[in-house]
């Protein structure tokens, strides 16, 4: 007979105690513990967990680390651009795969087009959806439902892997990992136990078998990862399905992956048809205007190894109460007093009674300091109502003596400016060393200081 017994977790890092504890000493959260029953299973009983050849006797022997074979990761194509992008090159068998996102963002239909497109056999496992409600998703998303993909609606993880063994797909789809339960805890679904249990179970099964598993997960209100913090450390790769419901287009960014770059970034458009890969997503983030605007820039980034061109909206006026207000979505605000502070000093303008808005167009979150100059020259464009040329674009730090500073990858922000049209790109003169500007069809400003940039573009 199994034994049962009661356990008490915290909600937020998923610390186990065996009494209730008002402060977590793990990471010193107040009321966050809850009483779960928790199940040990019998000898008798995990023979019925998921079976595969050389279950239970490892065969796993200690070697020097010199005589292991370091052999490249065999991946297989996603059937989508953006996906294979923040993955690191592609799916890659026995892989644990978590995304997470707000509620409606789009997870579900992105696992679903991956289903329908990738050439593998697949199981989508839902837990939210019945097979009715699936279908009619994927007949809005696609006119050809290929042969390999199957789809089961079940939550019990027992009944799930009696259909993997039936079936042995090569790709599994889970959506979501809260809403399965397992038969070896007593708890809810959804509780921090099951949500840990059903997660081993999926990586044992993963690991044993090279599958790959997609796990798609919630978020809570403070837009963490619903369940406990250990589930992030349990699986592979972590992406994070970001954006606004007003806007339509979607980020798809990295956080953990054990198997390539954390700094990656993927860009979709939701349509009536599902998402669109955005294979050039400075297009989408620079506005079409017919007449020049004051208070607008353009700061060429990088995200990853991918060059970004992108809008910088600033609007300056006077401060209505006496106290100015310093408001930026998309950048880090005290990046921004730290600026208007370097403005005020070093270039003599007077901000210190003006209200300052600055806007990342797009709804995109930007930590690049190259886009430095490019805020300074939007915010005094639109303090002294001297529109700058859109064909005109900058990439540069600003430190604190008034100096640009070289960023990384120039050449790759000066390729980026000239394909999209642009004429002049302003960069700081201490990071072309190395640099040859013939090469370039683009005008190339150099200067030393900030106070050089603004003689040449307001005079």
């Amino acid at each position: 007979m199994a034994k049962t017994k009661t356990t008490y977790f915290c909600q937020n890092c998923g610390y186990e105690s065996a009494k209730w504890l008002g402060k977590c000493p793990s990471c010193n959260e107040w009321n966050s513990f809850v009483e779960e029953l928790t199940q040990k299973s019998s000898a008798a009983e995990n023979k019925n967990e998921w079976r595969s050849n050389g279950a239970g006797r490892s065969k796993a022997q200690p070697k020097p680390i010199g005589n292991i074979k370091a052999e490249k990761e065999a991946r297989f194509n996603a059937k989508d651009n953006e996906l294979n992008r923040v993955l690191g090159g592609g799916i890659v068998p026995g892989s644990v795969v978590l995304i997470a996102g707000e509620p409606g963002i789009g997870k579900s239909t992105l696992m679903l087009q991956v289903a329908l497109s990738v050439n593998q056999k697949v199981l989508y496992v839902s837990g939210e959806e019945s097979e009715q409600q699936i279908k009619m998703r994927a007949d809005r998303m696609s006119t050809q439902m290929p042969e390999s993909c199957f789809v089961l609606s079940e939550t019990s993880t027992s009944h799930i892997f009696k259909h993997i063994e039936n079936l042995q797909p090569n790709v599994l789809v889970v959506d979501s990992i809260q809403t399965l339960h397992s038969d070896k805890i007593e708890s809810a679904a959804a509780s921090v136990s099951q949500v840990k249990q059903c997660t081993a179970e999926l990586i044992k099964f993963a690991k044993e078998t090279s599958t790959p598993v997609f796990l798609v997960g919630h978020i809570t209100k403070d837009g963490t990862i619903a369940g406990p913090k250990v589930l992030e450390h349990m699986v592979d790769t972590v992406l994070q399905f970001e954006g606004d419901q007003h806007h339509t287009y979607r980020i798809l960014r990295t956080t953990k992956n054990r198997f390539g770059s954390t700094s990656e970034l993927g860009i979709y458009e939701m349509i009536s048809t599902g998402l669109r890969e955005v294979s050039n997503p400075s297009e989408i983030l620079i506005s079409q205007k017919e007449a020049d605007l004051s208070g607008v820039t353009i700061g060429a980034t990088i995200e990853g190894n991918r060059p970004l061109l992108i809008e910088i909206q600033s609007l300056v006026s006077t401060a209505a109460y006496g106290t100015p207000q310093r408001t930026s979505t998309g950048f880090d605000n005290r990046r921004l007093n730290m600026l208007l502070a370097v403005l005020e000093k070093r270039g003599g303008f007077r901000l210190g009674l003006q209200d300052v808005f600055l806007n990342m167009a797009g709804g995109i979150k930007v930590e690049d300091p190259a886009i430095d100059l490019a805020i300074c020259c939007s915010i005094i464009s639109s303090l002294e109502e001297i529109p700058i040329s859109d064909k005109s674009c900058f990439a540069a730090e600003v430190g604190l003596g008034g100096e640009l500073r070289a960023v990384n990858r120039i050449e790759n922000r000066i390729s980026e400016a000239q394909k999209l049209g642009f004429t002049d790109i302003y960069v700081s003169k201490y990071g072309m060393k190395g640099v040859d500007p013939a090469k370039f069809d683009i005008n190339i400003h150099m200067a030393g200081k900030i106070s050089e940039v603004f003689a040449e573009l307001f005079g």
